[in-house]
């Protein structure tokens, strides 16, 4: 009986066996040849040839070229290099060609019209991976080895234009058809770079135009706020201890600065902001809170000429929202208050007020750009449970 080691190997045998009748072995040695072929791999030539061909020899070119690499100059190197990375940039792999021309570049053999086409090809080998700045440079120094080179004068015109720097592609193209005054691909580039040039002026115009309106209506609009007298709530300091009469109205540490649109910021949270109409007139978005039910409502453009009862009239007329199961939310029946969370005070608002008038009162503080205000059911069990411990006042 066979010990289990040497049934693991039988068993490995099998497997090995059974490779070669599943799988076709690659490259073979041609039947007719195969002497010849074999004769060709430096392990087992009985001679060496004369002279090493690289196409017909690779191998032992490979080897001969390692054995003697000292020996050759740093012409002959960089000659090589460049080749190698020449056959990488034909096969489309960018990042080793780079690194064989940089390599030959290291090799310093003082032979100005090789290092500029050194340099060309490494640029090219950059504008295809997308390195544009890394393109440009190489261009710039095959330029100044060179300002002649045609390579490198189109390659830098068509980086600068990537790169988007169309007057720079110009002055590139303009220095080419000095030497090369009737290069197509240069004549086209600056027609193209030309173009985009006066394309990006144009936008650029436009886009000037645009800031300048938009801050004329900012300005107009933070006019339009200080001169009604609204707050925007800026920060809030500890309140120095005090009485809790009516002088607390007028000891407020609330801190308003001067206006600025950084006390405007109801755009980014909920997509509308204030804004004032051809009429001069403002339209604020405002929230409406439900604590009873922890629901809200939203109105994105809130005239401030409006009373809050034409509002409420559309909201809570002819149907109630949803969420009222006990129907209790009837025009007559609510109460509408704000807060002012520095004195921990109430203050009631009468319906028939308009936007404007809440707004201009000294106790209300604009948040985040968008007003907004308490709606309660009077009466209700909420309603005496929520004001409980709460100072209300009237307007």
């Amino acid at each position: 009986m066979a010990s289990p080691a040497t049934q693991n190997d039988s068993d490995d045998d099998d497997l090995f066996a059974e490779a070669f009748t599943r799988y076709k072995y690659k490259n073979p040695f041609n039947e007719d040849t195969w002497e010849e072929e074999f004769d060709k791999i430096p392990m087992f030539m009985k001679t060496a040839p004369e002279e090493i061909d690289p196409e017909k020899y690779p191998e032992l070119a490979h080897i001969q070229a390692i054995i003697h690499d000292e020996d050759r100059t740093p012409a002959e190197k960089a000659q090589s290099l460049k080749n190698e990375g020449n056959e990488y940039f034909k096969e489309k792999n960018y990042q080793k060609a780079i690194l064989a021309y940089t390599a030959a570049l290291k090799n310093k053999c003082d032979d100005q019209d090789l290092d500029t086409v050194l340099l060309t090809n490494r640029a090219a080998a950059h504008f295809h991976l997308g390195n544009m700045r890394s393109a440009l440079n190489d261009s710039a120094a095959a330029k100044k080895l060179n300002p002649q080179h045609l390579k490198a004068l189109i390659r830098g015109a068509q980086c600068c234009i990537e790169l988007r720097n169309f007057g720079a592609a110009i002055q590139w193209c303009e220095d080419g058809l000095k030497a090369h005054p009737t290069d197509k691909k240069l004549q086209d580039l600056r027609t193209a770079a030309d173009k985009h040039k006066r394309a990006a002026e144009r936008d650029a115009r436009k886009a000037k135009v645009k800031e300048k309106k938009l801050n004329n209506q900012k300005d107009a609009l933070l006019s339009a706020i200080k001169a009604r007298g609204i707050k925007l709530f800026q920060s809030v300091t500890p309140r120095q201890s005090g009485s809790d009469g009516e002088d607390d109205d007028e000891g407020s540490s609330t801190a308003i600065a001067e206006l600025s649109l950084e006390g405007l910021t109801s755009h980014q949270a909920t997509g509308a902001q204030v804004f004032l109409d051809e009429q001069d007139l403002l339209h604020w978005p405002v929230l409406f809170l439900y604590p009873e039910h922890q629901q809200s409502d939203f109105i994105s453009a809130f005239c401030e000429n409006n009373r809050f009862l034409d509002h409420f009239v559309v909201m809570f007329g002819e149907e109630l929202p949803p969420w009222d199961a006990d129907r209790k939310y009837h025009i007559q029946n609510l109460q509408l208050f704000f807060e002012d969370e520095e004195t921990q005070t109430l203050y009631k608002v009468d319906p028939e007020t308009s936007l404007l008038k809440v707004l201009q009162h000294k106790r209300y503080f604009v948040k985040a750009g968008t007003p907004s205000f308490i709606i309660l059911v009077n009466g209700s069990s909420f309603w005496k449970q929520y004001l409980t411990g709460k100072k209300i006042r009237g307007l």
